[in-house]
């Protein structure tokens, strides 16, 4: 389906004094190649480091330095290509991107921009009103500027060419995106990909992972309307943010009359406001052509087909294959698949189990409780063989689910062997009907005006089955506890 005709959704459209508005979003991705060395010199890549410590002759731009291109980075760009199901060009061409900046010691960036290495393809978007399908223009390598700092010198800045050189590989959306919202599945979904194929870490604090957004808007239905850029934007939270800033300031402009002017503008979070950067320069601005000091990139069908054989499950096919083979909801596939490690935790819990259980579990407990403690699933005091434990005690009647609860909470606080801890700790439920229909007995001889009023009403059964559970230390098999209590009131 084409995008650009994809009809407005009512839903996503922004109330404005003059009617609805539809927002329309594109995407420049800059996310950093993992690679121990820079895309055309041996400098580390390493994050940190003392200001220049990591700046080579090529990286500072000596006289007669030449570039020499990094095989690594071709390689991750071409696997990331393939995970966006994209165009990979057996040829492409680096050009010089002119510009003045301090933190540009060539005075020029070495990019790629008639011929990219990686063309079309496509990112499949899982969102609240269903998946949509979001193309991807090119991606290509360029590399990164250093840095410039403001606020070590009352009258100067200083410049740290650490990052100078530094591959990076530009994704470019089409304007398919159509709300906040989306947007931010999108980076998700985009982050996720790289973080599998292991070619970006998506660190978005450390600035591995930064989008430019372009945000127009129009009435439903008629043409694009003029954009604006929102440049370095570095969380996901601070993309939905400025989508929605820039497409109300775009909306007030138009209702009163007025024009957008192609721009280039900042956002800044603490005044959730957008502002005027520069005038959107256009390509012949930067005065683009070949670079002479580097060859055009050429390599052959049989290279690709080489990394291909080697590229991890992604995603999408381990979210089918999850819903396939182990019965699990579209939903909690998702869950589950959003983090490679997660999904491996995972896996190791269902093998041999029940994989519903087993999903519910790591989601409800483990990640609930994950999430609590800021922890990601690598610093889980608990492992998957101890959760595997825990669900085989439900699976066999040892334990019931809210004792497991119970289990759960020591596990992760103190750790152990969770059937030892049931043993040691008298936790088993108490399946023994002799021992929970002396406890329902009494409860009945103790309470006769209830037992009239759940004879009249049976729906009270509930406040029977408490007392019941209260009276045995919550141990009673809640099945057994509902059967007996039946047969003796007679319900």
């Amino acid at each position: 389906m084409n995008m650009h005709s994809r009809p407005a959704d009512p839903k996503k459209l922004i109330k404005g004094a003059t009617g609805d508005w539809e927002v329309v979003i594109g995407m420049e991705i800059h996310a950093q190649v993992t690679s121990n060395s820079k895309l055309f010199s041996g400098s580390s890549t390493e994050f940190g480091g003392e200001p220049n410590s990591h700046v080579s002759l090529v990286d500072a731009a000596m006289p007669g330095m030449l570039p020499v291109i990094n095989a690594e980075c071709v390689k991750q760009a071409v696997r990331t290509g393939l995970g966006l199901k994209a165009q990979i060009n057996n040829r492409s061409v680096f050009d010089r991107k002119n510009y003045f900046y301090p933190d540009l010691p060539q005075g020029y960036q070495i990019s790629q921009y008639k011929s990219p290495i990686v063309g079309e393809g496509v990112v499949l978007v899982d969102t609240a009103d269903g998946p949509i399908e979001v193309g991807i223009e090119r991606l290509h390598l360029e590399q990164d500027a250093g840095k410039s700092i403001h606020d070590q010198h009352p009258t100067m800045s200083l410049v740290d060419l650490n990052r100078s050189g530094v591959a990076l590989m530009e994704i470019v959306s089409k304007p398919d995106l159509r709300s906040a919202e989306e947007a931010k599945a999108y980076v998700t979904k985009l982050r996720t990909i790289l973080r599998y194929l292991g070619t970006c870490d998506g660190d978005m604090e450390k600035g591995s992972l930064r989008a430019d957004v372009n945000v127009s808007v129009r009435k439903p239905g008629e043409d694009f309307g003029t954009r604006c850029e929102i440049k370095n934007v570095n969380s996901i939270r601070f993309i939905g943010q400025a989508i929605e800033t820039e497409a109300r300031r775009q909306i007030g402009i138009l209702e009163d009359g007025g024009r957008i002017d192609q721009e280039t503008r900042l956002f800044d979070p603490n005044r959730g406001e957008t502002r005027s950067m520069r005038s959107k320069e256009e390509a012949h601005d930067y005065r683009y052509f070949p670079d002479p000091d580097l060859l055009p990139l050429e390599f052959d069908d049989a290279f690709v087909a080489e990394l291909k054989a080697h590229l991890p499950e992604l995603p999408d096919e381990k979210k089918a294959r999850f819903v396939a083979d182990y019965g699990l909801s579209a939903y909690d596939a998702d869950v589950l698949v959003a983090e490679k490690e997660t999904a491996a935790f995972y896996e190791e819990v269902a093998k041999g189990r029940d994989a519903k259980a087993a999903a519910n579990f790591v989601i409800n407990e483990l990640f609930g409780r994950l999430n609590k403690e800021g922890k990601d699933i690598g610093s889980s005091p608990v492992s998957a063989a101890q959760i595997g434990a825990i669900v085989d005690l439900i699976a066999d009647g040892t334990i019931s689910g809210k004792i497991a609860k119970d289990l759960f909470e020591i596990v992760f606080t103190e750790g152990g062997d969770p059937r030892a801890i049931v043993e040691a700790r008298g936790m088993k439920q108490v399946t023994d009907t002799g021992a929970i229909e002396a406890a329902v007995d009494a409860i009945i001889a103790a309470n006769p005006d209830k037992v009239a009023q759940v004879q009249a009403k049976p729906t009270m059964l509930g406040w029977f089955v408490g007392q019941v559970m209260k009276q045995t230390g919550g141990k009673a098999n809640p099945q057994a506890v509902n059967d007996l209590l039946k047969g003796k009131l007679g319900i």
